[in-house]
């Protein structure tokens, strides 16, 4: 299922929730903590979503493009969302115009997602490895609706470690939705070590470590030719 390369190997998962005990890799084996694209347009909060009551937090939410494409799971996320006391941006993907957002939310086919994410408060995923490691990369905690393949594991360890909540994507409860949002976002404690975590992640620069190894490649290439 992985083509493996007898040269080097790279995967991008971050050291806080890398399975290392459980799945040693060779020396062929280079982890980027993170992988964050840098050409998304920049992004501004519409200035009536920009604050809100105390209480009320900005909170970001993408089923990626598979994801939202299931019109009847994003209308009732929307719905049950709606009656938060909180603000939300939503990439609505392929079907957007098969969707009605609520008065607290703002949205679009797609967003400029790296440069969403770092303004908000709390990020509801599906768990796809781009968007866990980039709430991760900017110290966000999560709750994971995951769909398939690899989203399952995201979500999983996500809720392990205590940088999110899993939640069952078709027969999650208004309530069991609410308490997540709560006990994630009333969590002091959790914000602070998930901010330390992002600042760690960014601070081992990932697309330099995959750029010097891949050099590093080329470079043993070339003197053997």
């Amino acid at each position: 299922f992985i083509h493996e390369s007898s040269e080097a190997n790279l995967y991008v998962y971050p050291r806080e929730a890398d399975y290392i005990d459980a799945r040693p890799l060779d020396a062929t084996w280079h982890r980027m903590d993170s992988s964050v694209r840098e050409t998304d347009a920049a992004y501004s909060v519409p200035s009536e979503l920009a604050s809100g009551p105390e209480g009320s937090a900005l909170v970001y939410l993408s089923l990626g493009s598979l994801g939202g494409a299931d019109v009847d799971l994003m209308r009732r996320l929307i719905d049950v969302l709606s009656r938060t006391p909180h603000r939300f941006i939503v990439s609505m993907g392929p079907q957007h115009a098969e969707l009605e957002l609520a008065a607290n939310m703002t949205g679009g086919e797609f967003v400029p997602q790296t440069k969403v994410i770092p303004q908000v408060d709390l990020v509801i995923t599906h768990g796809g490895n781009n968007t866990t490691t980039e709430s991760l990369h900017f110290g966000k905690p999560m709750i994971l609706l995951p769909l398939f393949w690899d989203q399952y594991d995201n979500a999983q360890r996500m809720d392990e470690l205590g940088f999110g909540v899993r939640l069952p994507t078709y027969e999650f409860t208004e309530s069991q939705m609410n308490e997540a949002l709560e006990r994630l976002l009333s969590d002091a404690g959790l914000r602070a070590r998930m901010a330390a975590n992002g600042e760690a992640i960014r601070s081992r620069d990932g697309l330099r470590v995959g750029a010097d190894v891949i050099e590093r490649v080329a470079e043993a290439y070339a003197a053997r030719t």
